[in-house]
Formats: C-alpha cells, sequence, structure tokens
C-alpha cells in the first residue's frame, strides 16, 4: 500500500518531541493559493503552535500584521501578490516563510534580499522536498564521494494537468519554470554541490493551449561550474487519472560512478565496479517548518541558507527570461 507524503509527514511530525517547538509560536497565514498546509499540518499536531487567521491576498494584510503582531507570517499569495506581502513583512521584522518564487521580477527580488540583509531577517522558502529521505540520501552519496566528481544532472518535475486557477493569468502567475521548475532547480543544487552559470531555456503551451498563460511543458539545459551539464525538464502533462500528483526524478552522474533517484525504483547507485545498489538506509523525513521554527527559536542552523534561498529565486527568474528571449542568459 502507498503511502502518500502528506500522510506519513502528519506521522514524523507527531512523534517530534515538544521541546522542539517553542511555548507558543502565533502564526499569520496570508494567501489561499499557496501549500498553506506546509504550517497548517504541523499546527495540528502541534497544539504550541496557533494559526490566527488566514488573510486572502487581495485584503488589507497590513493592517492585520499590525493589528495581531504574528510571531511567524506564511505567505501563501498567488505569484504576483508574493513580494509586496513579503517587503510588508520585512518592513515590520516580522520572520516568514514564503511560497516560491518570491517575486516574479529581479528588481522585486533584489529589494526583498537588501531588507532581509539589512534586518537579519529570519526566513525561510517553502521548497520541502529537501526534507525528503530520497534527495537527503543523493546529498549523502554525493558527499561521501563514492560517485566522483558530478559531471551530468538530469532532473524531472513532471505534475498532473489539473485546473489551473489561478495560473491561467498573466498577473498571478511567474511561469512553470519558476513555480514548477524551482523545486528540482534547488535539489539538483543542492544534491550536487555544483553552480548553474549558463541557461538556455524553452517553454511551450502547445498541450493545452485553451488553459490560460500557463505554459505545460518546459526544459532548461545548464552549464556547470566544472564545465559539466544539467537539464530539467518540467510538465503539467501528467493525465488527472495518474496515481500520484508528481513524478520526480532526479540523476546525478560523475567520474566513479551514478546515482538516482525515481519513483518506481527508489534511490540507486552504480559505482565503479558496475553493480546497481538499492540504497534502502535512507535518513528520516523532516518538516521545513518545525526546523525553520528550531533555527529562529532555538538557535538551529538555517533549514535552507539565505544564499541559496536567493540564488535558486534568481537562478529561476533568468532561466524563464532565457525562455521569452530566445536567448542564452548568464546565471
Amino acid at each position: 500500500m502507498k503511502i502518500d507524503r502528506r500522510t506519513l509527514l502528519a506521522g514524523l511530525v507527531s512523534s517530534l518531541p515538544a521541546a522542539d517547538v517553542p511555548a507558543r509560536v502565533r502564526v499569520l497565514i496570508v494567501g489561499t493559493e499557496g501549500h498553506t498546509s506546509e504550517v497548517q499540518d504541523p499546527a495540528k499536531e502541534h497544539s504550541q503552535i496557533e494559526i490566527l487567521e488566514t488573510v486572502k491576498g487581495n485584503q488589507d494584510y497590513g493592517a492585520r500584521l499590525d493589528a495581531l503582531k504574528p510571531d511567524v507570517v506564511a505567505v501563501c499569495t498567488d505569484d504576483g501578490k508574493r513580494a509586496a506581502v513579503i517587503l510588508a513583512c520585512v518592513e515590520r521584522g516580522i520572520p516568514f516563510i514564503a511560497e516560491k518564487p518570491f517575486a516574479k521580477r529581479l528588481e522585486d527580488l533584489a529589494r526583498i534580499r537588501q531588507g532581509v540583509e539589512r534586518r537579519n531577517l529570519k526566513m525561510t522558502i517553502m521548497l520541502p522536498l529537501r526534507f525528503t529521505p530520497h534527495f537527503q540520501a543523493l546529498r549523502q552519496i554525493v558527499a561521501s564521494g563514492e560517485i566522483g566528481e558530478v559531471a551530468q544532472i538530469a532532473g524531472q518535475k513532471s505534475y498532473r494537468q489539473g485546473d489551473p486557477g489561478w495560473k491561467d493569468r498573466a498577473e498571478s502567475f511567474s511561469g512553470i519554470i519558476p513555480w514548477v521548475g524551482i523545486h528540482m532547480l534547488d535539489l539538483m543544487r543542492w544534491t550536487s554541490g555544483r553552480e548553474f552559470v549558463e541557461a538556455a531555456s524553452f517553454q511551450s503551451r502547445i498541450a493545452h493551449p485553451e488553459i490560460g498563460v500557463r505554459e505545460n511543458t518546459a526544459a532548461v539545459l545548464m552549464r556547470l561550474d566544472n564545465g559539466g551539464v544539467a537539464t530539467l525538464r518540467m510538465d503539467y502533462l501528467r493525465p488527472n487519472t495518474a496515481s500520484t500528483h508528481a513524478d520526480d526524478r532526479l540523476r546525478l552522474a560523475g567520474t566513479k560512478g551514478v546515482a538516482e533517484y525515481q519513483p518506481a525504483t527508489g534511490v540507486t547507485v552504480m559505482s565503479a565496479n558496475g553493480e546497481l545498489r538499492p540504497v534502502k538506509s535512507l535518513p528520516p523525513e523532516k518538516s521545513l517548518f518545525l526546523e525553520f521554527l528550531k533555527h529562529l527559536y532555538h538557535g538551529a542552523p538555517e533549514p535552507i541558507t539565505r544564499a541559496d534561498i536567493f540564488r535558486v529565486n534568481e537562478i529561476v527568474l533568468k532561466a524563464r527570461d532565457a525562455a521569452n528571449s530566445s536567448r542564452v542568459i548568464r546565471l
């Protein structure tokens, strides 16, 4: 029997000791378009986490920030409203966890970064796949040196077609690369330890042109800082009848072997001797929001570093611009 990620995470969250969560955390959610479950699920399992209310992105969230004075804000608006809400948090010095990307435009991203750095404000981004066992395992394999220096990376992020909802309007949607691709681009950098330096991108609405502005297929080709190459393909082409919403895959080919994750086979390693080894012992699942609270209140390391957060935001916006301009762009 398959257990979906949310069910698994709920069980893991409930098993965490209460000491990992401070006595009381008051959370305001702004927006309903994003993954509010990233904070709502832990709140269901920890009575110390209080969801004050959920304010829609088109309401006067500034007044609610001032009146409620939350300890943390979860920014879950559509892409078009997100930067303004984040900047409102920054201006007030309120820690936040926000959907991705932080902004639709590089100029707004720069304003957010300047404000966060000026205040040394604690914040994080909703990229929870870093905390899943299989991607943690891939990072550990690369770090161990078993596959050598990573020379090629291939990632896939495939979603059900679904109802585009707010993603069918240009003013509210940043594009398939920033919204979908950011997950895998972050994992590709994080697991490999490599940096992207150039990108050429392509995107299309060919499969379902009747669905507003949302692209349903895209690909990014990148050059790595060591001269290697990386590719990412993403789509909204899985049939709505598919058993799972997402089909995520990641392959890391190094100078000594290959490490790979696919849903059907799990994590596998092919080392220099040519043997294919399944990795059965995996790290435990973690909750991004609980890890952020540990950082916020107990001095634990950032769950995702500030540098990584702003770098991956920058990469996806530039990769989208590469597709829109049909140019190779320096990252």
